[in-house]
Parts: C-alpha cells; sequence; structure tokens
C-alpha cells in the first residue's frame, strides 16, 4: 500500500477491545508487543472499557482530549470496532476496524444479564438494558471520510454478518478475507497492511 503524502505517521494509537474481552486479548497484545519494540516513540492506549457505552466514550474522550487529531489513529475490534468508528468521525483520525460490530444496539439486547469475562472468567459484570439505549445514542450515520478507515472482515466471522460489515464500510479500503473467524485469529499476519495504513 502506497503511502500518501498527505498523511503523517501516527504518534498516539488507541487500541479498542470488544465485548466481554480486555487488552488482554491476543490481538491488543500483539499489538502492544510490535509497538513496543518497533514503535516505542508511539504513545500506546489500550483501556479496560466498562461496561456501560455512555462510560466507555466518555473515559476515551477524557483520554483522548489532548491527543493531535492529524497523527492520532484508532484500532478497534468487534465492538471496539463500533467504538473505534465513532472516535473517527468525533476526532476524524485515521482508523482500522477488525471484524466491527455495526448494531450492537441490535446485537447485544439479548445479552442483557450477567456477563463473564473471556480472559478472566472470574470476573462478571452486569449487562443492563440501558447500555442497549446507550449504544444506540452512539451510533453514526454514513461516515464522513470514508477514506480514513481500514476494515479487516472474515467472511467466516462466526458472530456478525460479514455482508452487512461490508455494506457499512463499502467506501473504505477493505481486506475482504476468504474464511477466518471472529478473533482474526491470524491477525500478525495482518499487521503488515495495518502498520502500513497507519504510516508506521
Amino acid at each position: 500500500m502506497a503511502s500518501d503524502p498527505t498523511k503523517h505517521p501516527t504518534t498516539h494509537l488507541l487500541y479498542l477491545h470488544g465485548f466481554r474481552s480486555s487488552p488482554q486479548s491476543t490481538k491488543a497484545r500483539q499489538l502492544a508487543a510490535h509497538m513496543a519494540a518497533h514503535h516505542p516513540q508511539v504513545q500506546w492506549w489500550c483501556p479496560q472499557l466498562p461496561p456501560s457505552p455512555k462510560e466507555a466514550m466518555d473515559l476515551l474522550r477524557d483520554g483522548i482530549a489532548t491527543w493531535p487529531r492529524d497523527t492520532m489513529a484508532v484500532v478497534g475490534s468487534s465492538l471496539g470496532g463500533f467504538y473505534a468508528t465513532h472516535v473517527a468521525e468525533y476526532t476524524g483520525c485515521r482508523a482500522v476496524l477488525v471484524n466491527p460490530a455495526v448494531d450492537p444496539a441490535r446485537d447485544l439486547a439479548t445479552y442483557i444479564g450477567e456477563q463473564t469475562s473471556w480472559h478472566d472468567p472470574e470476573e462478571r459484570f452486569f449487562f443492563r438494558p440501558e447500555y442497549v439505549d446507550e449504544l444506540q445514542a452512539l451510533a453514526c450515520g454514513p461516515l464522513a471520510q470514508p477514506e480514513r478507515y481500514l476494515a479487516f472482515i472474515a467472511k467466516g466471522d462466526e458472530v456478525l454478518d460479514w455482508r452487512e460489515m461490508h455494506a457499512r464500510y463499502a467506501r473504505s479500503a477493505m481486506h475482504l478475507l476468504e474464511g477466518g473467524d471472529h478473533a482474526l485469529s491470524d491477525f500478525v499476519d495482518h499487521m503488515p497492511q495495518l502498520l502500513a495504513f497507519l504510516d508506521l
């Protein structure tokens, strides 16, 4: 992927995990390790997101309040991809999405109740009915700058419909992957394209 001379290398990178996930996700740890080893100058932030979408977005807005809009970027997976889209529309920054949730208010309405964390089954949280309304409030319309997005979409996603993701980000750069899974288990193989998009 040729680098656009109007772009700038990323200086601040935000990673957003998915529903029931955490900063301990495989993708988050793989990208964090690569950034620490090869781009230590880049400010890296991968927060544990609270169950409340409103609280999650308040946390993110506070955390990136002083970040430079031209050189910050966000990477998000699943529900984190939905949040990343909101962040990118809010800031105008670049975004890389991995099997992003398109309509989580609809999809997570059936998850109301007590949930366990993927990475620590002892850790529990309660997904409240009002969180569905909070997700609806965060929904964005058509992308203002679709060229500022890169989406990795696996046709083999067993959780989300790849066609819906494809339609949502049809005007953006995209890697439509045959097979694969929701977690994008071969994420490390796609990291070069992600890094190129972020001018890293």
